[in-house]
């Protein structure tokens, strides 16, 4: 093909993509948030979709597909038309983590899913109950380490990070600690006040209303450095606990063929959705930070809980199936 007719080959493909991305969305937009009503995904997509629906100038339906870890809903984003029609919002558990929980799995998160953005993250805290009579992580682990086996702690289910958060920090500690997994972290917060559980490394939100209450007693916050939604409270690193990063991020996908110019269009809409102070303030009020990265930053955070988990999983012989 001559020059001339390749560059015009090239213009009319820029036009057609660009035609594409204006064209976007000709209808309801739906999310499929792989968790129930309540999750901290699902209140993320609510607050982010009610902003974008007025952006895209379309309904947004939120559409809640709970089970097997966050595997159905993620399938179904998966498997739907790469159209921009529907959308997912999940975490490091489906989007990776599940991999090497489950010996086999109805999709591939590296092949079949496009990832959008990182909306926002959540500390993990690691709190107690007052009964335990401690007050640092330091006399925490001085107590795992005293009484091996007699302390237990609750977990959001079997493989959750919440699960291995608190395995990494039993292995880092040389302590031993008894697990009794709960289907979602309101059941894990509640065997905390009932007494059936010492300890837990649980998402922000499900704890400190019960910490505000002097319920629970927060020790620190897993991640690698302090949170800007909870600055007070010290790391797992500054107590001498390290690569205890229990971030329960929540990122934007599409099926992995939807076509990049309406891929670049959502991460930019999301992007300046995420920007607006009274969304910002909505979820700073859940406890969560706004990230709004990039495909390849959100790619990268994906490999490193990976790298992180997979440690964990393999030395305690974690399985989903």
């Amino acid at each position: 093909m001559k020059p001339i007719a390749l560059a015009g080959a090239a213009i009319a493909t820029l036009v057609a993509t660009a035609s594409l991305a204006q064209e976007w969305p000709n209808g309801p937009v739906h999310i499929i948030v792989p968790y129930g009503p309540g999750s901290t995904p699902d209140i993320v997509a609510r607050i982010v979709g009610e902003r974008l629906s007025a952006r895209i100038g379309k309904p947004l339906v939120v559409d809640n597909k709970p089970g097997a870890g966050g595997n159905i809903g993620t399938d179904a984003v998966a498997k739907a038309a790469p159209d921009g029609q529907t959308i997912g919002l999940s975490i490091a558990g489906p989007l990776g983590v599940n991999t090497l929980l489950y010996k086999s799995m109805p999709y591939d998160p590296a092949r079949d899913l496009a990832l959008i953005t990182i909306a926002a993250t959540q500390p993990s805290v690691l709190v107690v109950t007052p009964r335990l009579g401690v007050s640092t992580t330091a006399e925490l682990v001085a107590a795992l380490k005293a009484n091996p086996g007699r302390y237990n702690y609750s977990s959001m289910g079997g493989g959750s990070i919440s699960h291995l958060a608190m395995e990494a920090l039993a292995a880092r500690s040389g302590a031993e600690i008894v697990h009794v997994p709960y289907s979602g972290s309101a059941p894990a917060v509640l065997a905390l006040l009932s007494g059936e559980v010492d300890l837990a490394c649980l998402p922000a939100a499900a704890v400190m209303p019960q910490i505000r209450a002097g319920k629970l007693k927060a020790l620190a916050v897993a991640t690698e450095k302090r949170s800007p939604a909870l600055p007070d409270l010290p790391t797992l690193r500054e107590a001498g606990i390290e690569n205890v990063f229990a971030d329960a991020w929540m990122g934007f996908v599409v099926p992995a063929r939807t076509p990049a110019a309406i891929v670049k269009r959502l991460q930019e809409e999301i992007g300046l959705v995420l920007a607006d102070r009274d969304v910002r303030e909505k979820l700073r009020a859940q406890y969560m930070d706004v990230v709004a990265n990039s495909p390849a930053e959100f790619r990268a955070v994906m490999n490193a809980d990976i790298e992180r988990w997979k440690p964990v999983i393999e030395k305690n012989h974690i399985r989903l199936d």
